[in-house]
């Protein structure tokens, strides 16, 4: 029988839910980036991903989605557009409402921002969760609902909180380097089809002797 890869350039993978879409064919903004297989789930409108998921995203920081991560409905990114200035007596933003205090933009321009946020491969996130800007969630992270990140996560860490904690790790630390370098992420599709069962529920020795060779 022939193994088919699922096909990463549709919006609706699973045409009877729409309440489910693939990223990197949703996305148009330049500043977001969403690797092939990583996917939103909402009942309301998952295709508005863009405009109510990622908030206050006036650049140039970007927001960069690796491959196969599962997105919980309501996961925010909030990103450094929302900041405001914290060194005066008042934290609000005058220059943006117009008339005189117009003038005053500099004020609120080039605020000191954290980058880009980034998002590695194979990462879950729960029910919920607000990323804070600037944050890096590793490779293989798992984020528990209702979480707050305001944090890097590293790889393989699970967290879960407000604000987020590493609970723990799903592998040492020597399981974790053995892991990012199989990088089961990057295999060719028709590989990666060929051993589906090995990367959902093998182990890290069965997973190297899978990768591709040469």
């Amino acid at each position: 029988m022939e193994l088919v890869p699922a096909d990463p350039t549709v919006l609706h993978p699973f045409p009877d839910q729409p309440r489910v879409v693939l990223l990197k064919p949703l996305v148009k903004s330049p500043l977001i980036e969403a690797g092939e297989y990583s996917y939103y789930d909402d009942p309301d409108d998952a295709t508005a991903f863009e405009t109510r998921n990622v908030l206050y995203h006036y650049g140039p920081e970007k927001l960069r989605i690796g491959k196969f991560c599962a997105f919980g409905t309501g996961v925010r990114f909030i990103m450094n557009g929302a900041n405001h200035r914290m060194d005066g007596p008042s934290t609000f933003p005058f220059p943006i409402m117009g008339g005189s205090w117009g003038e005053h933009f500099d004020l609120i321009s080039g605020l000191p921002g954290r980058g880009d946020t980034v998002v590695g491969h194979d990462v879950w996130f729960g029910y919920g969760v607000t990323v804070m800007p600037g944050v890096r969630i590793g490779n293989g992270a798992v984020v528990a609902s209702g979480s707050v990140v305001v944090d890097d996560v590293p790889d393989y860490g699970v967290v879960g909180g407000n604000p987020a904690k590493l609970i723990r790790t799903r592998y040492s630390e020597d399981e974790v380097a053995r892991l990012l370098a199989v990088g089961w992420w990057d295999w060719p599709a028709e590989h990666l089809t060929e051993h589906v069962r090995t990367v959902m529920s093998g182990t890290i020795d069965e997973l190297e002797k899978a990768a591709p060779r040469g």
